[in-house]
């Protein structure tokens, strides 16, 4: 089935608690008129927001990336308003929101096209039906240059499509790994 509209997604959210909290509308500026990178309900997906906390990359300690095996101390604790990204490193952050996938929905979720023109790519994986969490965000810096990135604006649009029925083993029924995440969570095996 195609990306939803708007009004089913407004809907979904109030009858499911899809998406915690919602902003019924684009939201462009902070309560005392300053500039945001808009977050909220979109024409036929949802603008989410990255959290205040951020997980930064850095090779001080020369380790190998394995998913396998993966070193916390290759990470710098970051929290507050901004985050810098070192040039060519990443961050991991959460969005603000908490989503609660039905068992017909499965996402698509895209980095929002202010970063992207600023080379910087925003790395998430489907929500798969009846996943539910805050979601864990990689924010790539392509470039040779710090890249800043703002904490409770928008980060990544969530584009919903619907099944004509429910899927026959969902993400909770398989016990997923990265089930109910209450904080940004690391590579798991």
């Amino acid at each position: 089935m195609p990306i939803k509209n708007d009004n089913w997604i407004a809907r979904m959210a109030a009858e499911h608690k899809m998406i915690e909290p919602f902003s019924e509308a684009q939201v462009r500026k902070a309560d005392n008129g300053t500039r945001l990178i808009s977050y909220g309900l979109s024409s036929y997906g949802y603008d989410m927001r990255c959290a205040d906390e951020f997980l930064i990359f850095t090779n001080l300690n020369s380790t190998i990336v394995d998913p396998k095996n993966f070193d916390e101390k290759s990470f710098s604790r970051v929290k507050g308003d901004h985050c810098i990204i070192p040039p060519n490193s990443f961050a991991l952050t959460r969005s603000v929101e908490y989503f609660r996938i039905p068992r017909d929905i499965m996402t698509v979720c895209l980095g929002k096209s202010t970063y992207a023109r600023c080379g910087i790519i925003v790395n998430v994986t489907p929500f798969e039906p009846e996943w539910e969490g805050y979601v864990t965000l990689e924010l790539s810096n392509t470039t040779p240059l710090p890249a800043k990135i703002y904490a409770n604006e928008g980060i990544a649009q969530v584009l919903f499509f619907q099944s004509d029925e429910p899927c026959r083993v969902s993400y909770k029924d398989r016990d997923g790994k990265y089930q109910r995440q209450l904080d940004l969570t690391l590579p798991r095996t």
